[in-house]
């Protein structure tokens, strides 16, 4: 079958975009799609592929994200905002309500955050926030607390996005640590219901720093559900304020997060960067998995250099 697909990335979390709403593939194949389009080793290479879906009468359109494992999660802020860009383009509006797996989020053209850097704000909630929100197996408030049979020692608060997370505030991020907790959350453990992102997130200032494993994906240079995690997480632990944007750094870039607290509705929104890179055709056999040769028929230049001049 041919795909044709958009490169795009939100703050370096890398995605291929598919108008899917008009493709004749049954739900379960997307998978082995994805896992095609994913593949490092292979023509294209991504941390998952983002599908434009058709609306239905309370959603302009619909949303789905698929990871490079071939699972699909409940969403995924930093491709949403890639997705959102594409269906205001399709239908021709700067704002939309947007069906996601479980839920809805509303998505709406922003002030870009640099010259050329296209921007788009999501917003989701209400977070919920306990053991039981995320398939976390114990007891506990879920709020800065030791996980027992966790193979950590330190303090995690548990926020579903309605994704889970796991966060956990350091001095400075250790990196070999992060991927060793997140491999052990990704195999499965019966301590997780459904595994787990990890973050490491560093106190900068009014503002954070978040480095995150990603679950179907491993490290990986951004999660926009865990960049907004965090910022809710530090407003229930007193770290930062609710109500107030801050600026969220990450190994890819930077977004601008507002958490509400529970007297604002536990509400969440982010705004950053839908960068088209490129445009894409390839063959996939649905059935085998296996690509024929890819063809760049576009190439975005300037948007990838307003990324680069933002972000270097």
């Amino acid at each position: 079958m041919r795909f044709e697909f958009i490169k795009c990335h939100g703050s370096g979390n890398d995605f291929c975009l598919i108008d899917a709403r008009d493709h004749a593939v049954e739900s379960g194949a997307w998978s082995r799609v994805a896992r095609t389009l994913c593949d490092r080793g292979g023509p294209v290479g991504a941390d998952g592929i983002l599908l434009l879906k058709q609306g239905d009468r309370s959603h302009a359109f619909g949303f789905s994200v698929v990871n490079a494992d071939g699972s699909e999660p409940e969403t995924c802020l930093n491709g949403l905002r890639c997705g959102a860009r594409a269906g205001f383009e399709a239908f021709g509006i700067d704002a939309a309500r947007v069906k996601l797996k479980t839920s809805s989020a509303q998505v709406a053209r922003e002030t870009d955050l640099a010259p050329g850097v296209a921007t788009v704000r999501t917003t989701v909630g209400p977070v919920a926030v306990g053991p039981a929100a995320i398939g976390l197996r114990v007891a506990g408030s879920g709020i800065e607390m030791e996980v027992p049979g966790l193979p950590s020692g330190r303090r995690f608060t548990a926020v579903s996005m309605p994704n889970p997370h796991l966060i956990a505030f350091v001095d400075t991020v250790d990196v070999a640590e992060l991927r060793a907790l997140g491999d052990w959350c990704e195999s499965g453990p019966a301590l997780l219901a459904d595994r787990a992102n990890v973050s490491f997130v560093e106190l900068r200032g009014e503002d954070l720093f978040v480095q995150t494993y990603e679950r179907g994906v491993g490290l990986t240079n951004a999660c926009g559900t865990a960049m907004a995690a965090s910022t809710h997480a530090a407003g229930l632990t007193g770290r930062l304020a609710f109500g107030r944007e801050r600026t969220v750094f990450n190994p890819g870039g930077r977004v601008r997060v507002r958490a509400e607290g529970p007297g604002g509705g536990d509400i969440v929104s982010i705004a950053g960067n839908a960068t088209f890179e490129w445009d894409g055709v390839i063959e996939i056999d649905i059935a085998t998995g296996a690509a024929g040769p890819l063809e760049v028929v576009r190439r975005r230049e300037d948007e990838i250099a307003a990324w680069a001049s933002l972000s270097g």
